[in-house]
């Protein structure tokens, strides 16, 4: 057990026993949605996890500590403190441990404390991909490049639509990531449920996205599995209204010289207020399905 890692009796007596466990981010509850919807848009989303036999580990930094699995004092601190918690990805983990501060885990930092932690599968919203622009800005989430070397299942709406999804594949196929519909031939674009791109694998059950994994472990592949679900058809928003949102988001961020990673929870705040407020229920809603995907994968994975 790695030193700096902390994991929650629930989440490690479940591990011992071979049971299904889900991983949750933490970059949702401080910088995702506003006070008090993101603590119980996290408690509900551990509540489904449960419902659907798993055992729900949400992961952050809490001084210093990484931890697997948090109480709800803890997901209550995260989602109080808000954006005064660092968005922690990858090259922030070193510092923050160092420094025994906070962090709200991104999808590459959830992935990499699961991984240490012996969690297999993650569910998430949305992953970082290549923002628009990238081909002069070099703007690319640090996502793509977790997923191509830690061996952990991420179950999403696809990426941002916020982002450049042509470009995401691409990066994706380069660094040998499947990227797998459920129950669908096409990349789902987060708040809508099509994007024109096509996935490389359709899969229509939980229990083969579990053995199509489980082959990828047993090949020794050091990376994970991109597993895309749309959002429910009743919760999807009209292609051109979600379109027209995030054109006039990207506007005003460049207008306001935003960049990095602070990019992303500004436009995904700039659309909810232009949407009033209709984005931010269709995101909590995708988030609850893959919740329920990902612990019925967890369920079938368990008895491989």
């Amino acid at each position: 057990m790695n030193r700096y890692l902390d994991v929650a009796e629930e989440v490690r007596l479940a591990l011992e026993e071979g049971k299904p466990v889900v991983a949750l981010e933490s970059t949702i509850i401080s910088h995702g949605m506003p006070y008090p919807r993101n603590v119980e848009t996290a408690l509900l989303v551990e509540q489904t996890i449960r419902n659907n036999g798993a055992v729900p580990a949400t992961i952050a930094v809490i001084g210093g500590r990484l931890k697997a699995g948090l109480s709800r004092e803890e997901i209550e601190y995260l989602g109080k403190t808000g954006r005064g918690v660092a968005k922690a990805s990858r090259r922030d983990l070193p510092a923050l441990v160092a420094r025994k501060a906070d962090g709200a885990t991104t999808v590459a930092t959830t992935m990499i404390i699961a991984h240490l932690a012996g969690i297999r599968i993650f569910a998430t919203g949305g992953i970082g991909g290549v923002h628009r622009g990238a081909e002069t800005t070099m703007d690319i989430s640090a996502d793509l490049e977790e997923l191509a070397h830690t061996p952990v299942m991420v179950v999403c709406a696809g990426a941002k639509s916020i982002l450049d999804l042509g470009l995401t594949l691409e990066y994706l196929e380069t660094k040998g990531v499947p990227v797998i519909g459920f129950g669908t031939d096409e990349l789902p674009a987060f708040y809508t449920r099509r994007s024109g791109f096509g996935v490389d694998y359709r899969v229509d059950s939980p229990e083969e996205l579990a053995a199509m994994f489980a082959a990828q472990r047993g090949l020794g592949y050091p990376g994970g599995m991109l597993v895309t679900n749309p959002i429910p058809s009743e919760y999807a928003m009209d292609k051109d209204t979600i379109d027209a949102a995030i054109d006039e988001a990207l506007n005003a961020a460049r207008a306001e010289g935003i960049h990095g990673k602070e990019t992303t929870p500004y436009l995904l705040a700039k659309v909810v207020e232009l949407t009033g407020g209709e984005s931010l229920e269709s995101n909590i809603r995708l988030v609850l399905n893959n919740a329920a995907v990902a612990a019925r994968t967890a369920v079938c994975l368990a008895r491989q």
